[in-house]
């Protein structure tokens, strides 16, 4: 039995999804299948299933400060995921509630600014904020390919999601390091929008592309979430940026693959604690 020193302590600052496949609970999900004991700081409540978000209510700025140091002060943060944010006045609060945390904590921000169903989560005005004020605090930045368009300032495909579509090799080197010029130590532009569907990371030195398989007949719904929250448990553990990103694209593509295509009637969730293997009924 591990002893509570030898446990590492992982804090996801997210949305909640009341159809379980992102956000908040995928984090804690992916959090418990790479082994560190999950945290939640709650963004906002949203009101979702696999077809579409029908409302979202942000949790007060106090709130979300509250929940941050309420579990900085005696439970204590190795790393910090960072995911649905959604107005300027949540980016505020959570900046101000990272001043809670040791300095050195190491963040992974994942810039979540639509729902695999095309719903916007990120409000216009805020993603300003959240490049001033949050991608330079980033250990890591894990935009998908439509986001680091978003961030870098260039055309992009709002609404657009679950689906393959350019990203090639020097766009998406530009655009990670486009990103990188904004702040963050390091970068992932995922793969799950370009063809092939591999992850590129750069940390402005190192240009690494991270090769995974598209799993055309899986459910892709949280995958962001999962591969944001598995990096920064592997940080949590003691890996590298480069070394967690891999373990990363690892969890997210076989949670990607064993996807529960048969829940919900739309995009169905990511299965990253292996449920659907165990299911009586086979979900698809």
């Amino acid at each position: 039995m591990a002893s509570a020193s030898s446990i590492r302590r992982v804090l996801a600052i997210a949305g909640s999804d009341s159809g379980g496949g992102a956000g908040i609970q995928a984090d804690l999900k992916a959090f418990a299948r790479c082994g560190v004991h999950g945290m939640t700081a709650i963004t906002a409540i949203t009101a979702q299933n696999t077809v579409a978000v029908t409302a979202v209510e942000p949790v007060s700025p106090a709130m979300i400060v509250a929940q941050v140091r309420a579990v900085a002060d005696d439970i204590g943060v190795d790393a910090v995921k960072i995911g649905m944010l959604g107005t300027i006045e949540t980016i505020t609060a959570v900046e101000e509630a990272l001043e809670a945390l040791p300095s050195g904590t190491p963040v992974v921000l994942d810039p979540v600014m639509f729902a695999e169903s095309g719903a916007e989560l990120l409000e216009a005005p805020a993603r300003e904020a959240l490049v001033e004020r949050l991608l330079p605090r980033a250990t890591v930045a894990t935009p998908n390919l439509l986001e680091a368009r978003s961030l870098a300032g260039m055309p992009g495909v709002p609404g657009v999601t679950g689906v393959a579509g350019g990203g090639d090799a020097a766009e998406t080197e530009g655009l990670a390091r486009a990103v990188h010029a904004l702040g963050p130590a390091a970068v992932v532009v995922t793969g799950g929008h370009r063809e092939p569907a591999s992850d590129l990371f750069f940390d402005g030195e190192t240009m690494v592309e991270i090769p995974g398989e598209r799993h055309p007949g899986g459910a892709a719904h949280g995958s962001g979430c999962t591969h944001s929250s598995a990096l920064a448990a592997h940080l949590a553990l003691g890996l590298d940026p480069l070394a967690a990103a891999r373990e990363a694209r690892a969890a997210a593509g076989a949670a990607v693959r064993d996807g529960l295509r048969g829940l919900g009637a739309g995009a169905g969730p990511v299965d990253v604690t292996g449920i659907g293997a165990r299911s009586p009924t086979p979900l698809s």
